[in-house]
């Protein structure tokens, strides 16, 4: 501090507390031994370089406890050798090392060499011998073991009372302020993944504005060209058939049939053209096929994902697929399926349901993926004329010709050689083949009469393995029995 000032207040550096500065300045305030010890230990930890604090050339190799300062290896000799330092105890600084905490005097700063043993009352300081005899020889002083315990027991008070319940509600209040900053901090994130989040959501709402209005620009160049085509349909059409009509009703004989070769050429050609996939498959465009699905992914935008897609698919009679075998041939009584896979111009499947199917003499169950299963049970055998049908517009093909075959009659008997060896030799098996045996058996056995010579069904007589059986009226007309009775053993 400059000169003149020692008596003011001054902030330390460290704890940033006021203290008056005693009138001899800095060196009159008391010294922190603690620290003091702390600092060599942390030295010799971090086996830092010490010098000798004697003659500053060689380095320390250990140090007086009661001078408090380092020594090498000359001074150390030279410290024992003298008179007033031949008592003091000298530790290798390995040794201090190895400790961990240094035990050591504390010195008198007046009367250098004498360690402060005494404690005088009055001016509450420690004091040397030479200090009591002299500069405080009319003052009460005590050893310091006797009046320890009085003034530690007040410092532990003041720590135990007073100071540590406001250390706590202190470190209680720093952990409130820190939650209180940590939530604020969290809500800021919060808001502003919110903000983040908010901005990425309106960027895709504009994003599937923009594909909405170019769905409806394609959309109605499409239908301006299919209403086209459809009016010129009609003027021909209408052409065609006013011409007939007028030809019939207002010419003659001769007229109609002279006429008649281009009129018919012309009324063909308008009917098969009124065939074509391309216009009578065409179903009136409403706009029903573009819909907003808000639950399907559509990806990321600015990093956060987002939900929310616009179907447009358009589904094309021409491209519609039927899938199965039950669309060809069925059985009577049997369940039949096939499975209508609805598509669109690109012929690529519709990921999604809804559509209005229509299946005559079927069951439709949508599938919600573009598809739909088709069941049926035929009640008699024939040719059906299956219509399929999406929106009352019928897919390519349709009407489909289905044809229906009555339920295959199923062996009740056993494919065996003779009805002898498939029983054991029982008489009263029976066999629906022509066979007989003699001996009283009731069925066929080899190389008699009326055996077909090969295996077959004991049930008809069919020698075909993978067969129907035989209606009852068969087996009569060929059996030489009267009634039939299968055994299967």
């Amino acid at each position: 501090c400059p000169a003149g000032r020692w008596g003011q207040s001054q902030l330390p550096i460290g704890c940033d507390s006021e203290v008056d500065l005693p009138p001899s300045g800095p060196a009159g305030l008391s010294t922190d031994h603690l620290a003091l010890d702390e600092v060599f230990l942390e030295t010799l930890a971090s086996d830092g370089p010490l010098g000798c604090d004697l003659c500053g050339e060689g380095g320390a190799e250990s140090r007086c406890e009661v001078c408090g300062v380092n020594l090498c290896g000359f001074c150390c000799q030279a410290h024992r050798r003298q008179k007033r330092t031949a008592s003091h105890s000298v530790q290798g600084l390995d040794e201090l090392k190895s400790r961990g905490r240094l035990c050591r005097p504390i010195l008198c700063c007046v009367h250098p060499g004498q360690e402060l043993r005494l404690f005088c009352q009055p001016c509450d300081l420690p004091v040397c011998l030479e200090c009591a005899a002299t500069l405080h020889r009319d003052h009460r002083c005590c050893p310091t073991s006797d009046v320890i315990d009085c003034h530690g027991d007040r410092i532990r008070e003041l720590i135990t009372v007073r100071l540590r319940p406001r250390l706590e509600r202190l470190e209680e209040s720093l952990q409130k302020e820190l939650l209180q900053a940590r939530v604020d901090a969290t809500a800021n994130d919060i808001r502003a993944f919110a903000r983040g989040y908010a901005s990425a959501v309106e960027a895709h709402c504009v994003s599937l504005l923009r594909r909405l209005e170019e769905l409806r620009i394609h959309r109605r160049n499409q239908l301006h060209v299919q209403r086209a085509q459809l009016r010129q349909a009609l003027l021909d059409i209408r052409g065609g058939v006013e011409f007939a009509e007028r030809l019939l009703s207002c010419g003659s004989d001769a007229e109609i049939l002279s006429a008649k070769g281009v009129t018919l050429g012309r009324l063909t050609s308008l009917s098969e053209s009124s065939l074509d996939p391309n216009l009578a498959t065409v179903a009136p465009d409403d706009g029903s096929s573009i819909c907003f699905m808000p639950r399907e992914a559509a990806g990321e935008v600015e990093g956060y994902p987002v939900v929310g897609i616009i179907h447009s698919k358009t589904i094309d009679l021409s491209k519609c697929t039927i899938e199965g075998e039950g669309l060809q041939r069925g059985i009577v009584g049997q369940p039949g399926h096939f499975t209508l896979v609805c598509r669109d111009s690109a012929g690529e499947q519709l990921t999604r349901g809804g559509e209005h199917i229509l299946i005559s003499i079927a069951t439709v169950t949508d599938n919600s993926d573009g598809s739909y299963s088709v069941s049926y049970t035929a009640e008699e055998p024939g040719s059906y004329s299956v219509w399929v049908c999406v929106k009352t517009q019928h897919v390519k093909g349709s009407p489909f010709i289905l044809n229906v075959k009555r339920k295959m009659r199923r062996h009740s008997g056993t494919f065996h050689c003779c009805s002898f060896c498939s029983s054991g030799g029982a008489k009263d098996a029976r066999c629906g083949c022509a066979g007989t045996m003699p001996g009283g058996f009731k069925g066929c056995g080899h190389g008699h009469k009326g055996h077909p010579g090969k295996p077959h069904w004991s049930c008809c007589g069919s020698t075909v393995e993978k067969s129907e059986c035989l209606p009852e009226s068969v087996v009569a007309a060929v059996s030489p029995r009267g009634h039939l009775r299968t055994v299967e053993l």
